[in-house]
């Protein structure tokens, strides 16, 4: 029998980063979303779930118990479960930023609290048997680079804060490194945070697999850059072992693990700040072997699978809506989560 942990799930922000803004395209709706995943379908395999976006048009995160039981039912109807949260903590979506004055990190705090009791719930309804409430720095890193020892101590006290509101509410925090995201724009800078949180187990690190690879390249990071300016994509060795490096580094703080390829160059649509860009998973251009390179993150440092991630999702933010909105993407999408899961999985 093939493995069914951990579990695979797609994402639902993809249809809503880098969409809305006039200049880009338009956000697609859950609905949509939820229609494509439900159906994609690889020898007899698919989707068990969908991580969400808590903001409006997808799922208002001012929705009361009602409103959180009716979306509940909807995403059963679909025959998926729910995992992951992206909380909107970012100004422009109500909250603020994360090393901010002390009303930016109460608006940031209260994103939170709201994102954990909407998870709380439906873990209680019995759709979210997995969780993890995605957060960032929600601050760009020149604002943190005027004083980066006292913004690092600012946004740890705001996320231990976090910590203890999701730790309420029987959640935990991921917090997602970007090469865009102040004092989260390095491996080394993300392991310093984190460990200056002191949470283990409660604010933990969310790898993204396209994301996380352009720290080797010292993307806004110079000073932490593991592969030369003149690096040549060919030379596959040296790339491992810089991508292992920073893998083993923030390993033992993630606690949620996106599948995802990436080219090595940066992108940014709509208001969404240029960070990793993602590619299509069958993309010639893509740098990363997918089913490898995941490894590195569901496998400790002596090989043994960790089973830390009971849930592992794909993440295709900033995709033209041409490409997500056709059902064979999602196909190819499940095929690769599904080798993945043959690699690094087991059964129970």
């Amino acid at each position: 029998m093939p493995n069914n942990y951990p579990k695979l799930h797609n994402a639902a922000w993809p249809g809503i980063v880098g969409k809305g803004a006039p200049d880009s395209e338009p956000i697609i709706a859950l609905d949509t979303l939820l229609r494509l995943t439900a159906n994609a379908e690889v020898d007899g395999q698919k989707f068990d779930g969908i991580d969400l976006f808590v903001t409006a048009p997808h799922f208002d995160i001012d929705s009361d118990a009602g409103a959180v039981r009716k979306m509940t039912d909807h995403i059963a109807s679909f025959g998926l479960k729910v995992g992951s949260f992206v909380a909107p903590i970012w100004g422009g979506a109500g909250g603020g930023s994360a090393m901010g004055d002390a009303d930016e990190v109460k608006r940031f705090l209260t994103q939170v609290k709201k994102a954990s009791k909407i998870g709380q719930q439906m873990r209680e309804l019995g759709i979210r048997p997995t969780g993890g409430i995605r957060v960032d720095s929600s601050v760009g890193v020149e604002a943190w680079d005027a004083d980066p020892e006292g913004n690092t101590k600012k946004i740890a006290a705001t996320f231990r804060e976090a910590g203890k509101i999701a730790a309420d509410h029987g959640e935990y925090i991921v917090a997602e490194g970007e090469i865009c995201w102040g004092g989260m724009h390095s491996w080394r800078e993300n392991v310093k945070l984190l460990e200056m949180v002191g949470m283990p187990g409660v604010v933990g690190y969310q790898a993204d697999m396209a994301h996380s690879m352009l720290f080797v390249l010292g993307a806004n990071a110079e000073k932490d850059r593991l592969l030369p300016a003149d690096f040549e994509w060919s030379d596959k060795a040296a790339l491992d072992a810089a991508y292992h490096q920073v893998a083993d580094a923030l390993r033992p703080w993630t606690l949620d693990f996106h599948v995802a390829q990436n080219d090595g160059t940066t992108f940014g649509s709509g208001t969404h700040e240029k960070t990793g860009r993602h590619c299509q998973i069958d993309d010639p251009n893509g740098r990363l072997d997918v089913t490898k390179h995941a490894g590195y993150w569901l496998r400790d440092d002596k090989g043994t699978i960790t089973k830390t991630m009971r849930h592992i999702c794909w993440d295709g933010c900033m995709f033209p809506n041409a490409v997500m909105e056709q059902q064979s993407t999602w196909n190819k999408v499940l095929g690769a989560m599904i080798k993945v899961r043959e690699a690094h999985g087991w059964r129970e």
